[in-house]
């Protein structure tokens, strides 16, 4: 079992209110029609989480300021809410999860780009963001000792088999020999997954921490497998028109330098914690205690991940084609190659 500090409850229930709302720091104000860029204005949509911590640290440390770019930070619930506009010129950045409904949106017309990374898995079993947590009554009785015993079993994940806890769900489960198809994956919030192992609704799920360490204090589950090094599901969008745009360039080599402010390890110095604790209104503990993604220090674009993605989803059938759509076409790399310059 993964050992870090004891987190209560409430503690984590704090930090998954991140997910539906922020704190003073990142309310986005209403976007009008055109691009913001052309007024020095880069309107970024997110979802609230310290996931995206190098927007945050690039933010508060002054290198958007120091490029001539007032970010204009909008609340998202999920990457897919912010989807359409990112492609109808309501957003001119999305940083976020990526989805099945990405793709499909993308097979039905709408344009936009995937220029960048954000968390990637660090694959250690001690210390994961995120686990496969199954129930302790389930592993106590030897009902399940291995990935292969969830086949037929119920999966709670954050947004469904489509989003992004289930690529990151598809992953772990691919230890064991099964894919999305050969168990039951519900919606469940992730706040919801502990009491749902707790009174056997689902026998498994994949919460990020501190929920996942939760789980495991309180003596309802352990963790089976993490996602291996180097897996992610989050990035950077850019709307066709932004991709063009004369202030691209500066707002990605800004958030490069976030990332770069940001320890390999996972564990963070206390002014990038306070940057996070300010921005998202977490508790300084809880994020010190939680374990976090590590990040490329250019943000490059992970189109093997992408590729990786679209095919978990075309097999579980939430991709609404069958052909692959070529991932070069979608991803951008140059502003990373820019920013490492």
């Amino acid at each position: 079992m993964r050992r870090r500090a004891l987190l209560s409850l409430a503690s984590a229930a704090a930090l998954g209110g991140t997910l539906a709302a922020c704190g003073p720091a990142v309310t986005g104000t209403e976007s009008g029609e055109g691009s913001g860029a052309e007024s020095g204005t880069v309107r970024v949509g997110h979802v609230p989480s310290s996931l995206f911590a190098p927007l945050y640290v690039a933010d508060a440390m002054g290198y958007f300021a120091e490029a001539g770019i007032t970010v204009e930070l909008t609340p998202l619930k999920s990457g897919q809410d912010g989807i359409p506009m990112l492609a109808n010129d309501q957003l001119d950045v999305m940083i976020a999860g990526f989805s099945a409904g990405m793709f499909n949106a993308l097979d039905q017309g709408l344009a936009f780009k995937i220029v960048g990374s954000m968390g990637i898995s660090p694959g250690d079993p001690e210390n994961s963001p995120t686990a496969l947590e199954v129930s302790q009554e389930l592993i106590d009785d030897g009902s399940v000792t291995t990935v292969a015993d969830l086949a037929g079993r119920k999966i709670g994940v954050a947004g469904g088999p489509g989003a992004t806890g289930g690529y990151l769900l598809a992953a772990m489960l691919e230890e064991g020999g099964l894919t999305l198809n050969d168990v039951e994956v519900s919606n469940l919030s992730t706040p919801d997954q502990e009491p749902a192992i707790a009174n056997g609704s689902v026998a498994a799920a994949t919460p990020s921490a501190p929920f996942s360490t939760a789980m495991e204090e309180a003596g309802v589950a352990s963790p089976l497998a993490v996602p291996k090094q180097g897996t992610t599901g989050t990035g950077v969008l850019y709307s066709e028109t932004f991709v063009g745009g004369e202030l691209a360039q500066g707002f990605f080599s800004a958030l490069a330098r976030g990332s770069q402010e940001l320890s390999s390890d996972g564990t963070q110095t206390d002014e990038v914690y306070q940057i996070l604790t300010d921005t998202l209104g977490q508790e300084l503990e809880v994020l010190k205690s939680a374990p976090m993604y590590s990040y490329l220090p250019d943000l490059a674009p992970q189109p093997e991940q992408l590729e990786a993605m679209q095919a978990v989803w075309i097999e579980a059938e939430q991709i609404t084609y069958a052909e692959p759509i070529d991932v070069a076409g979608i991803v951008d790399a140059s502003f990373a190659e820019g920013a490492d310059a």
